[in-house]
This record gives C-alpha cells, sequence and structure tokens, in this order.
C-alpha cells in the first residue's frame, strides 16, 4: 500500500524539523554558548543525515534546513539592525543565506557516493565557507566553523592551516564520526578503518593542544605599550552612536583620564593612542570644531593618536571610514580606508536603482567608498621611532586576505571598531572570539578599541589578558611585542583554502559521475 499524501508530508516536515534542530544544535558552537562540541555534533549529524538522502532535491532541502537553523540560533542578532522591522529583515537575511546549505547538501550527498567520503565531506564543507565569506557583495563569513573552535583542542592547528584548516580539520572530526554511525553494523568488516579513524580524531586534538603551548615565534626584541580609549556613547540601535560630536566628546574626556592614570603611576604611558571606528563621526580634517577637540586630546596625550573617522570624500555625497596617524603638532601623517564594507549598513549595492524602490535605504546616508590600500599605517612615534601598525577595522575581521595582508606589513595589530548597533547582542561576543582566533592565526598581540562594546587586549596565543564591560568609558595601556616573523597560516592561508575548496570540487564531481554511472545516466540518484 502505497503512503498516503498526507502523511509523506508530515514524514517530510518531520526530516526539515530535524535538520533545522541539528543546524541550530550547530549554532550553540558560536558565542555567547561557545560550545564548540554542539557544533562538531551538529555537522556530524547533517552528513549523516545527507548519506540517507534518496534525489538531490531532498539533500537540498535538509542542507538548507540545517543552514536555516544554525544562522537562526547564531545570527540572531541581526534583528537589531532596524527597530520594528529588525526581525523580519533577521529572518529574509537567514533565509537568503541558508541557500548556500542546501549546494553543500546536494554535494555532500554526492561525495557520500565515494567508497571513502570523509575528506569530500570535509572539503565540500570548507568549499561552502569559501562561497558564502565572498558572494555576494564580498560575502558574509561569520559563521565558519573555524570560529566554533576557539579554547578547543584544534585552535592550536590555527597559526600552521588557517581559519579555512582548522574549519577542514573540524568537519573532517565531524565526517569520521558520521562514516563510523553510518557503518556501525559492519565494523567487523571495517575494524581498521574504524582503528584509523578514531585515531585520527585523538591525533588532531592532541596536537592541537600540543601545537597551542609551541613557541612558534621567535622572541621579541621590542616593546610598545598602547593606550587603549573606550568613550561609550549615548545612543541605540540605528542611531547607536548619539550625536556624533558627542561621541568625540567621550573619547577626548577619556583621554584625559587615561592621561592622568598614567601621569599618577595606575597606567603605564602609551607610545600612542588607540581610538576606535567612528570614534569621530564627522570629518576631522574638514569640520573645524571636531578638528580642535581631536588635536587638544592628541595634545594631552602628547603622543600620537589613532583616530577613527569618517572623512568626506573621494567623491560628492561620498565618505570613507578612515584611520588617521594624528601627530601631537597636529600632523596628519599618515592613514587607512576601511576595505570591506557592510552592503546596506555602510553603502548600498545599486544605489542609483534600489534607492529609489526602497526609501528606507535613505538611513544608510551616504555612500561608502572603499579603500585599496593593505591595513598598515606607517607610524611615527613621538620619540622619532617608525612602527608599522596594522590595522583592522571592525567587519574586516572576517575577511582573511584582509587580516593577512595588515599582518604581514605589520609589527603590531590593533582593531578599531563600532558595534553600538548591536551592543547587549551576541554579536559583540561572536566578534571578539574571530579576534582571538586572528590572534592566534597570526601568533600576534592583538589591542582592541571599541566605541562602547568590548575593548581588550588578547595575546599571542588567544588569551583574552583584558576585556572592558559593555556600554561604559574605559581606558587602559597594554604593554605589546614587536613582530614582525609570519606563521604559515599568513603566509599560505590563501593557498590552503584555494587547495580544500577545490578538493572539494572534485570530490562533488566525481561524487556525481558514480551517482550518473549507478543510478543510471541523467538521474544523478534522482529528482
Amino acid at each position: 500500500m502505497s503512503e498516503s499524501p498526507r502523511k509523506g508530508r508530515r514524514v517530510g516536515l518531520g526530516a526539515w524539523l530535524f535538520a533545522a534542530g541539528l543546524g541550530g544544535l550547530a549554532g550553540l558552537g558560536f558565542e555567547p554558548t561557545a560550545w564548540w562540541p554542539c557544533h562538531l555534533m551538529g555537522l556530524a549529524g547533517l552528513f549523516v543525515r545527507l548519506r540517507a538522502a534518496s534525489t538531490w532535491r531532498q539533500a537540498a532541502g535538509w542542507g538548507y534546513a540545517f543552514g536555516f537553523g544554525m544562522n537562526l540560533v547564531s545570527l540572531s542578532w541581526l534583528s537589531s539592525l532596524l527597530p520594528g522591522a529588525g526581525p523580519v529583515i533577521a529572518v529574509v537575511l537567514v533565509a537568503f543565506m541558508s541557500t548556500y546549505f542546501a549546494l553543500i547538501g546536494v554535494a555532500a550527498r554526492w561525495v557520500w557516493r565515494l567508497p571513502w567520503p570523509v575528506v569530500g565531506l570535509a572539503s565540500v564543507w570548507v568549499a561552502g565557507e569559501w562561497l558564502y565569506s565572498r558572494f555576494p557583495f564580498g560575502g558574509f563569513g561569520w559563521t565558519r566553523t573555524a570560529y566554533t573552535m576557539v579554547d578547543s583542542p584544534l585552535d592550536g592547528w590555527l597559526p600552521l592551516v588557517s581559519v579555512a584548516g582548522v574549519s577542514g580539520l573540524a568537519a573532517l572530526v565531524s565526517a569520521l564520526a558520521a562514516w563510523g554511525w553510518v557503518r556501525r553494523r559492519e565494523l567487523s568488516g571495517h575494524r581498521v578503518a574504524v582503528i584509523a579513524a578514531a585515531t585520527t580524531i585523538v591525533a588532531l586534538g592532541t596536537g592541537g593542544l600540543v601545537l597551542r603551548g609551541a613557541d612558534l615565534v621567535p622572541e621579541h626584541s621590542e616593546d610598545l605599550t598602547i593606550g587603549m580609549v573606550q568613550g561609550n556613547v549615548d545612543g541605540v540601535g540605528v542611531g547607536g552612536m548619539g550625536r556624533a560630536r558627542s561621541v568625540t566628546n567621550n573619547h577626548y574626556s577619556e583621554t584625559v583620564t587615561l592621561m592622568a592614570k598614567a601621569r599618577a603611576g595606575e597606567a603605564a604611558g602609551p607610545d600612542f593612542v588607540l581610538w576606535p571606528e567612528n570614534s569621530t563621526d564627522v570629518d576631522p580634517i574638514e569640520d573645524l570644531q571636531t578638528r580642535r577637540l581631536v588635536q587638544s586630546a592628541a595634545e594631552v596625550a602628547d603622543v600620537p593618536i589613532l583616530v577613527g573617522a569618517v572623512t568626506r570624500g573621494p567623491g560628492t555625497d561620498e565618505r570613507q571610514t578612515t584611520a588617521l596617524w594624528w601627530m601631537p603638532d597636529g600632523r596628519v601623517t599618515d592613514s587607512y580606508h576601511k576595505r570591506n564594507l557592510v552592503p546596506f549598513g555602510e553603502y548600498i549595492p545599486f544605489r542609483d536603482r534600489l534607492l529609489p524602490l526602497i526609501p528606507l535605504l535613505e538611513l544608510v546616508g551616504a555612500q561608502s567608498i572603499p579603500g585599496t590600500s593593505p591595513g598598515v599605517v606607517d607610524a611615527e612615534l613621538a620619540d622619532g621611532r617608525r612602527v608599522a601598525v596594522g590595522d583592522v577595522i571592525c567587519f574586516e575581521l572576517a575577511y582573511d586576505d584582509t587580516v593577512r595582508e595588515a599582518v604581514a606589513g605589520s609589527q603590531v595589530l590593533v582593531v578599531q571598531s563600532n558595534n553600538a548597533t548591536y551592543r547587549g547582542t551576541p554579536q559583540i561576543d561572536q566578534q571578539f572570539a574571530i579576534t582571538r582566533v586572528r590572534a592566534m592565526e597570526a601568533r600576534r598581540e592583538v589591542v582592541v578599541a571599541t566605541t562602547n562594546s568590548v575593548s581588550g587586549h588578547i595575546d599571542h596565543r588567544g588569551r583574552v589578558l583584558d576585556r572592558t564591560q559593555e556600554m561604559q568609558a574605559a581606558s587602559a595601556s597594554y604593554t605589546v611585542s614587536l613582530r614582525d616573523t609570519i606563521t604559515p597560516a599568513t603566509r599560505f592561508g590563501g593557498v590552503i583554502e584555494a587547495v580544500l575548496s577545490v578538493l572539494g570540487a572534485l570530490s562533488c564531481g566525481l561524487g556525481a559521475l558514480a551517482a550518473w554511472r549507478r543510478d543510471g545516466a541523467g538521474t544523478m540518484g534522482g529528482p
């Protein structure tokens, strides 16, 4: 007797909900829960589920449901983008981003047709991350598996194999677990393979723990003291920066506080002061009042300030998010323009066409223009020394190439950020976790300055040495090591990702060919 349509629909819905639940489990690997075993279990469950998919459409549906569940849990903070309409916007964005997981589902189903699929499954996962981290509009690689591996045994591999490599290793662990589960009734015939799989998992974890404590970079020869200023802001939501001039006033006041602590011996005297992104939302070059305020802060500090500013230009009704190296004598000796901009937050893609259709986009303001040069500031210190400061501005943390170029050309790494829109949400902790990953990957200390979220000091092994509270003014001095050595991850990370992505594509192709040959020309295992 054939199954009734209604019962078939119930079964189909149950399978979708189960896949979404696995995705939600994987989403718990991200901050603020940061339960990395949950991410591995969720991913392993997805691989097992895809093994049972009877058609590529079913695999696509289960992959999509998994992605929806994972993104819904990990990216709930997207609802804060716009008061009132925020939840609707969040669901739309989550629904769109989940389409990439449908592709992963189809590819993984085909890879299961190979005799030994585990490496292919892991590579397909990396290829999927590569895709959604770049397309469209530069991509959104916020939910890569490597970011869940902070404080796991696998994080020690970061300086060797990069973010992409650790995502691949984590996916490999999940794939090995999935393969063992699928073959559990045939263990007698796969005893050697099972032992090898278990040994691989243990070796990866043990190797990561050993590497975490290993000295992979030479001892440094010189230190630098950075004064961090978190000025706090007085707004919420999209208007989170409050009154533009008040933000600069707050950072001026906290700079005065920092220098008072330094002169009282309560903090080390800084070699330069770090202000966050958007610490002045009015162009301090063109606006006389803002310029005087920034200059007063530099004179009080008597050392340069790396100012996070919004500057006008290069064209009419255009702007740039800029880091300005501001000397105590008023000179701006170098600058860096943010390269990776938030679509529909800092700029509007296809602005001329979309703006008349969606008037709400007027909230974005003037069109931001990306910079073109690596984030390296030629920093002249007050005592005449010159230091190459690598600068990563907020959203850029999620972009491998941008971070690698900043690290490769610098001796010290800083992060300027403005997360005022997302205060009180998981986005804050997720970004700080990504920053820790970048510190481990580059084996560089990182000093973070934000307007009002989480600032602090992270050492070259990713350990948090200091962390501020949200929605409070704060300042501190951090002594960091100047380093110019480059880790294998920084040097070869792009190659590693490319190799794994190509391997994923090849595995998918070979699996599709195997399905075509097995199930009949043109069907590839059914519709």
